[in-house]
């Protein structure tokens, strides 16, 4: 089987995905992802007529963000009209799975140059909401009463303390480790950590619409956070469905004496920002004969599925999975990225595994630097690359969870 190597990566600032308020909010979401399809094709002297593929991860299909983004993308970065492309959903892991695929593609020999990553505007996703064609598209069916009575799935939020009060983790640990994410956040952005990948969206113009980091708050404080009101508590208990259902309903199908402890809120999970990112994937012989330099290869790539009541809960199956693949334990890995969703999945996953906090998103993760749906697993895996590069280390791990109670994970290693 052939290696997939990794050429390059690159991503776009985050910006505040709000409509009205963030720098990207009125940009095209084509716009945004063509912006780092342009700066790899061109720092890379990509012959853009070679692209087997241009794959993008996107978690809300509709309008500006549907008709094939991948594809609308590359075109509007100005790649080859011989260059395809499409687009996929694995909820907040579709960014992730592109790369898998791409990688599977180029490794089953049947590829040789790959584009894949992924984008997300939530600021124009929150504002068009799921509706398509007037009717409205939940993110998932609520009135699907078999699929409900089957595997019953909350608001991810509402996971998220399930999963802290079956846990045991308390509101403190999980404040203890936004304020730290910030910390880390902000020092590899004064110390230009990010600088390598770092790619600017630009207007029509040619004017800057964003090159920097908008959603960090390095003010943030344990006493600041501890003042805010929990997020999903009033949400729990309210009706869903015009049968007055409530999350609290489809809780107890599964735990049925819980009591939840609602410890999450704005500081404590990850930001809502716009954003993109993307690798260029290539086989060894199309590298080599093309001058492509490799900065790693995908050495595993698999993903897993846990409860979708807890939802939150399969990178750590996911991780094992790929550990067991590549015949690796968890000292083999030296730096991890795992997204940061909200506090207690990273927190259990450094649990479940026994990892060292000083190996696990050494830079900060989505609760300080924000979560774009589509594109945060393209986005931490390069980051991942560049701090493995930086540190001098040889090889890291990338997961996350996704709705449905899914995880990609993929494992890399400097060449």
């Amino acid at each position: 089987m052939a290696e997939a190597w990794i050429i390059d990566a690159a991503r776009t600032p985050r910006g505040i995905g709000k409509a009205g308020k963030g720098s990207l909010a009125d940009v095209h979401p084509q716009r945004i992802l063509s912006s780092v399809l342009k700066e790899l094709a061109e720092r890379n002297s990509l012959a853009t007529e070679d692209i087997d593929d241009v794959i993008a991860g996107c978690g809300s299909q509709v309008g500006r963000q549907g008709a094939c983004i991948a594809r609308m993308s590359a075109l509007d970065a100005g790649y080859s009209e011989r260059a395809t492309g499409f687009s996929l959903d694995r909820f907040c892991g579709s960014g992730l799975t592109s790369v898998s695929l791409g990688a599977m593609g180029i490794m089953s020999g049947m590829q040789n140059l790959i584009v894949a990553g992924g984008v997300e505007s939530m600021s124009y996703a929150g504002t068009y909401g799921r509706e398509a064609g007037g009717e409205r598209m939940p993110t998932l069916d609520r009135n699907n009463l078999h699929l409900r009575d089957l595997h019953p799935q909350p608001h991810q939020g509402i996971c998220a303390d399930l999963i802290g009060t079956l846990e045991g983790i308390t509101r403190l640990e999980t404040e203890e480790h936004a304020v730290e994410s910030q910390i880390r956040a902000d020092n590899a952005i004064r110390q230009g950590y990010f600088d390598k990948s770092l790619v600017p969206v630009l207007h029509d113009d040619g004017s800057v619409a964003l090159d920097h980091e908008e959603f960090p708050r390095p003010q943030t404080t344990l006493e600041g956070l501890a003042a805010l009101k929990p997020s999903f508590e009033a949400m729990y208990e309210y009706p869903f469905d015009d049968e007055g259902a409530s999350y609290k309903s489809l809780v107890q199908k599964v735990y049925p004496d819980i009591e939840i402890n609602h410890i999450h809120h704005a500081g404590n999970s990850s930001g809502v920002v716009d954003g993109a990112g993307a690798l260029v994937l290539a086989s060894p012989d199309y590298a080599r004969a093309h001058g492509l330099k490799p900065r790693a290869k995908i050495i595993c790539t698999t993903a897993d599925g846990d409860s979708p009541t807890t939802m939150l809960n399969a990178p750590v199956p996911a991780a094992r999975k790929a550990l067991d693949m590549a015949g690796l334990t968890t000292d083999d890995i030296d730096l991890w990225e795992i997204n940061e969703a909200f506090a207690v999945v990273s927190l259990r996953f450094m649990r479940m595994l026994d990892l060292d906090y000083a190996k696990v998103n050494v830079n900060g993760g989505a609760m300080a630097l924000g979560h774009p749906i589509g594109a945060t697993g393209a986005i931490i895996l390069g980051t991942l690359l560049d701090e493995l590069e930086r540190r001098d280390l040889h090889r890291g791990l990338a997961t996350m969870c996704t709705g449905g109670g899914m995880a990609p994970a993929i494992i890399i290693e400097r060449m």
